[in-house]
């Protein structure tokens, strides 16, 4: 048995079958974590949500930023629909959709496995987050949007405001939330998320910091395995293991296995990425 963490997927479904086939990926003893971004970008995002939702008995995922949008396109018209990229028409006008975003919609925020040692989100977490305090406000938002208040979640969830606070209520609770888990790379000591900043550590403006790094942050319990920052590439210190490698940019897609002692990473290279033309001189 082996349990696998994949950073973000983005649609390259063509590199994650060449992934399971390189781990030798067997669904009777194994386990696959996904650290969200299912969807968008790599032009092949309904063969691989279908492939994730083929495996889900076998299967952890967390939502990223881009699975969330996609369910909240799919709350719209239809004309509203056909302005979106080819690639998430493909999943929202697919015979298969309903069944497809019904399971997306019931994935969690975060994921934890205590007997293992690791807890897995898409982004970050807030500096003052203990481990338990963050399960505690992915299920506030999961049990909305798993139910009938889906929808106006959804519609509501877009902003970079307010940063988060424990006395936020409402929309303005479940859009910060669901920002620390989604979209999260720099941030204040405060716990402001720097939204525009995208670079490598070293970059971003003076008083930011990696969220992983932030001066006074809480302890935790658990190692943390996550994606969404695909400048930062494979990164693994402050028990943070960071997995992007931009599989849908060109880099490559990545897996670490979870239940070794030994740091046991493998790669394949992502999906072809065709150069633009180089302009003439002059």
């Amino acid at each position: 048995m082996a349990v696998w963490a994949i950073g973000d997927l983005q649609g390259c479904y063509g590199p994650t079958q060449r992934l399971l086939e390189k781990l030798r990926f067997d669904p009777a003893r194994d386990r696959l974590w996904f650290c969200g971004d299912l969807v968008n970008r790599g032009g092949e995002s309904v063969q691989t949500l279908r492939l994730v939702h083929s495996l889900r008995d076998n299967v952890a995922t967390v939502l990223g930023n881009h699975d969330l949008s996609l369910l909240a396109i799919a709350e719209r018209s239809e004309p509203e629909q056909r302005k979106v990229n080819a690639d998430l028409q493909g999943v929202l006008f697919a015979p298969d959709r309903d069944v497809l975003l019904d399971w997306l919609r019931t994935q969690p925020l975060l994921h934890v496995d205590r007997g293992l040692g690791w807890m897995m989100v898409h982004a970050g977490l807030a500096p003052r987050w203990t481990t338990q305090l963050a399960e505690q406000h992915a299920r506030e938002v999961e049990r909305r949007l798993a139910g009938g208040g889906a929808r106006k979640l959804l519609k509501n969830m877009y902003g970079d405001r307010p940063a988060w606070s424990p006395r936020l209520t409402g929309a303005e609770r479940d859009r910060a939330i669901i920002n620390v888990f989604t979209r999260m790379r720099y941030c204040s000591p405060r716990g402001r998320i720097a939204f525009e900043e995208k670079g490598v550590p070293g970059t971003q403006q003076p008083g930011l910091y990696p969220w992983y790094e932030v001066p006074g942050r809480a302890e935790r319990d658990l190692r943390i395995v996550c994606g969404h920052w695909s400048t930062l590439g494979l990164f693994i210190g402050h028990g943070v293991h960071a997995l992007d490698t931009g599989a849908v940019w060109g880099g490559k897609l990545t897996a670490l296995q979870l239940d070794s002692d030994e740091l046991r990473i493998v790669q394949v290279p992502g999906r072809e990425v065709t150069p633009p033309p180089s302009k003439s001189p002059g």
